[in-house]
């Protein structure tokens, strides 16, 4: 028996050209306001963070390592791995770092050669200072990675003016975009440090090299595989959507839902209060929420969104989640209608613990 033959859009496309790729790097590119070489690897934005790092650090590097959240604790591992020297720098979840304690880091330790930083830590809601973070480590002359996976689209991403010469980004966030691409822009510094990094992966999956001498440096003619070609439209359509709003209405978007989540809960009472203590750290992407004493966070969770499952609450990742609970306005979910809708559910369930509650109060306070 003949079967018919099928037809979906997501099947039987031409194959993604590679000019139609490097036209894509170079609108990613323009978002960020770069003149540096930007890659988009075919991954996750793990991949090219992990890339980064292996590329450029050794045995000889001695890396200034910012934790501000989990993936600080990752990219320290990863530096240890590769045989690097690691300072760590942590601070409270509930705040950021600053300038002046890059500043004292680098003078207790003049060889620091690396500094790694997440720019917004979704998973703990804050954000760092990068452009004055930048400066510092600019006039100390070391090589800044910078993690913006999470605030690109929801606050400025400047790598050029900061000084950044490692940058990764991904879409998946406030950019409202696919997960299963990502970029990273890399100065001509990095590039050289990689070339000289007799460690950094080659001939890998994780090869930045690999990207710059057969992809870059070859004028982009001829990709090295097969492009993963869904995610990469998906890409181009969701920086297309940014181009036509405008990056700075997609920015104001996110403001706006990270300031109305924060006055809601704190007009909502209950107990329920911002984590992050100073509104100036706190980051546009996703607002972070601390429980009261005594309420476990993962369970106001659960009875929050078991009357609407599609609401963007979740509650703080491991020994966080009974204490952590995150609202995830970023993306579509950037809008005064869904932060409405988090912090009714949020007041119907603390209401439930017996806590009082203003919701009424709360959601006069999100609509003005």
């Amino acid at each position: 028996m003949t079967h018919p033959a099928s037809t979906h859009p997501f099947l039987d496309l031409a194959p993604l050209s590679a000019a139609r790729f490097a036209a894509i790097e170079d609108r990613v590119a323009r978002l960020l306001g770069t003149g540096q070489d930007v890659v988009i690897m075919q991954g996750e934005a793990l991949l090219p963070l992990e890339g980064a790092i292996r590329g450029t650090a050794g045995p000889g590097t001695v890396a200034l390592n910012v934790i501000t959240g989990p993936y600080g604790q990752t990219f320290g591992d990863w530096l240890r791995d590769c045989g690097a020297t690691v300072i760590d720098l942590a601070v409270p979840f509930h705040t950021a770092v600053t300038a002046d304690q890059i500043r004292q880091a680098f003078a207790e330790h003049p060889e620091i050669d690396f500094v790694s930083l997440v720019h917004a830590e979704a998973a703990t809601g804050n954000t760092n200072p990068v452009a004055e973070i930048g400066e510092v480590v600019r006039a100390h002359g070391a090589l800044f990675y910078l993690d913006a996976v999470a605030s690109i689209g929801a606050e400025p991403v400047l790598p050029d003016a900061w000084g950044v010469d490692l940058c990764v980004i991904g879409a998946q966030k406030a950019m409202g975009g696919p997960a299963g691409v990502s970029a990273v822009s890399v100065s001509e510094r990095a590039w050289a440090r990689m070339a000289s990094n007799p460690r950094a992966p080659r001939r890998s999956y994780l090869s930045l090299l690999d990207w710059k001498e057969r992809w870059v440096d070859r004028g982009r003619k001829a990709l090295l595989h097969a492009p993963a070609q869904l995610e990469m439209l998906a890409l181009e359509a969701c920086v297309e959507r940014i181009e036509g709003d405008g990056l700075e209405a997609v920015m104001g978007r996110h403001r706006a839902a990270a300031l109305a989540t924060r006055a809601g809960v704190v007009a909502l009472g209950g107990g329920l209060e911002p984590y992050v203590h100073d509104v100036r750290e706190a980051a546009p992407v996703a607002t972070t929420l601390r429980v009261p004493v005594g309420v476990v966070a993962s369970e106001v969770v659960a009875r929050a969104v078991a009357s609407e499952p599609g609401l963007p609450l979740v509650a703080g990742g491991g020994a966080l989640a009974k204490e952590m609970i995150r609202v995830n306005h970023y993306g579509p979910d950037a809008a005064v209608g869904v932060v409405r809708g988090c912090v009714a559910a949020l007041g119907a369930a603390l209401a439930e613990e017996g806590l009082d509650v203003d919701a009424e109060g709360a959601l006069r306070t999100v609509t003005t």
